[in-house]
């Protein structure tokens, strides 16, 4: 919004030419919504913790400790890191931009179905939410959809076409056989950071550092002497989505402000669903989905575990981890939360650090 009021007027006051920076008006979403979420944070919580009465239900089947300890501390903070970003998104990025707005609303749609399976898990006091099969197919419907519009924003060939990192210039045309690796992408992006999402100030940290990486990579898919000389693919436009990145890293910095042990939010399926739709349709946007698997390493090896974990139990009877997700592994040997969530931390910078470096490697 600053952008398109602002920069109209930089020939008549030299200092509005900042506006027509995206490193300046990255910065500024950062520190918006970083601001939006400390002025809002304590009203959300306040209203949250008069609706839900008793908070968050504790899954019975989870690590014992967590029904005294966490018992009574509202969910559903998610709200807040949405509140920050779309307020600072709005705020300084270009609003004429499609992706931006394309991004939005995969972030926005995925936070209504997170909505929705936080209120029915609060409302009935059940760990149970929605059924899975019903949110998968809304999910679907939702990537389907910004899949379509990403890849007419693009246009061909780099719409329809999938790129491959380590080789300079290989991009595989899949025509309408990309609908489904992205949607895939979206999907399983969302559901692995609801996954991350076990202890306090867990998933956001890994997601505050993927968000980072993300605005980084789509500053330079948007720069042509950037692309060209990094030899990946040049996107024009997909700029812009570093000011969205900022505004979710700032959002993120916010909410962690609150959620930091012990928590007095949770952030819910409304903000793990909607964080993980965003880092999908950013990956989509930018061409950079094989990255993202490296960079959001530690949600991929979470959703992992879960897998090998129901897999191996039906199959032989036996689990391979203590419990799964993985962290929760950690905290049955004797890790205290704390631990786990920072050496998980550690993890995750390093593995954005490999992702980025893949940039490069060509």
């Amino acid at each position: 919004m600053l952008f398109a009021f602002l920069t109209p007027l930089a020939d008549e006051f030299v200092a509005f030419n900042l506006f027509r920076y995206l490193t300046f008006r990255t910065g500024g979403a950062i520190m918006t919504s970083l601001l939006v979420s400390f002025a809002v944070g304590p009203f959300v919580i306040r209203w949250l913790k008069r609706r839900q009465g008793h908070g968050q239900p504790i899954r019975d089947d989870g690590p014992p400790d967590h029904l005294l300890r966490k018992k009574g501390t509202p969910t559903m903070g998610g709200l807040l890191i949405l509140i920050a970003l779309v307020v600072s998104t709005l705020l300084w990025a270009d609003i004429g931009n499609g992706y931006v707005w394309a991004v939005l609303v995969a972030t926005l749609g995925f936070g209504a179905v997170g909505f929705a399976d936080d209120f029915v898990k609060v409302t009935r006091r059940s760990s149970r939410g929605v059924p899975g099969k019903l949110k998968l197919l809304v999910e679907i419907a939702i990537c389907v959809g910004v899949t379509l519009w990403i890849m007419a924003l693009t246009g061909k060939p780099l719409g329809d076409g999938l790129a491959v990192p380590f080789f300079k210039d290989v991009l595989l045309d899949l025509g309408w056989l990309f609908v489904p690796i992205a949607v895939f992408v979206m999907v399983g992006a969302s559901n692995a950071v609801n996954l991350t999402d076990g202890l306090d100030g867990l998933a956001i940290g890994p997601i505050i550092i993927a968000t980072g990486c993300f605005g980084f990579i789509a500053y330079l898919a948007g720069n042509v002497v950037y692309a060209e000389y990094l030899q990946i693919p040049f996107v024009p436009g997909t700029g812009e989505l570093a000011v969205f990145c900022g505004a979710l890293v700032g959002a993120g910095l916010g909410f962690l402000w609150f959620n930091a042990p012990p928590a007095m939010v949770f952030m819910g399926d409304i903000g793990s669903l909607s964080a993980g739709g965003a880092l999908g349709a950013v990956a989509v946007a930018t061409k950079h989905e094989f990255a993202l698997a490296i960079i959001g390493g530690l949600f991929v090896l979470e959703a992992v575990s879960v897998i090998v974990q129901v897999g191996s139990f039906k199959l032989t009877g036996r689990r391979v981890f203590r419990m799964a997700p993985l962290h929760h592994h950690f905290e049955q040997k004797g890790w205290a939360e704390p631990t786990v969530v920072i050496r998980f931390w550690i993890i995750a910078m390093v593995l954005a650090f490999a992702g980025l470096a893949t940039l490069k490697l060509r």
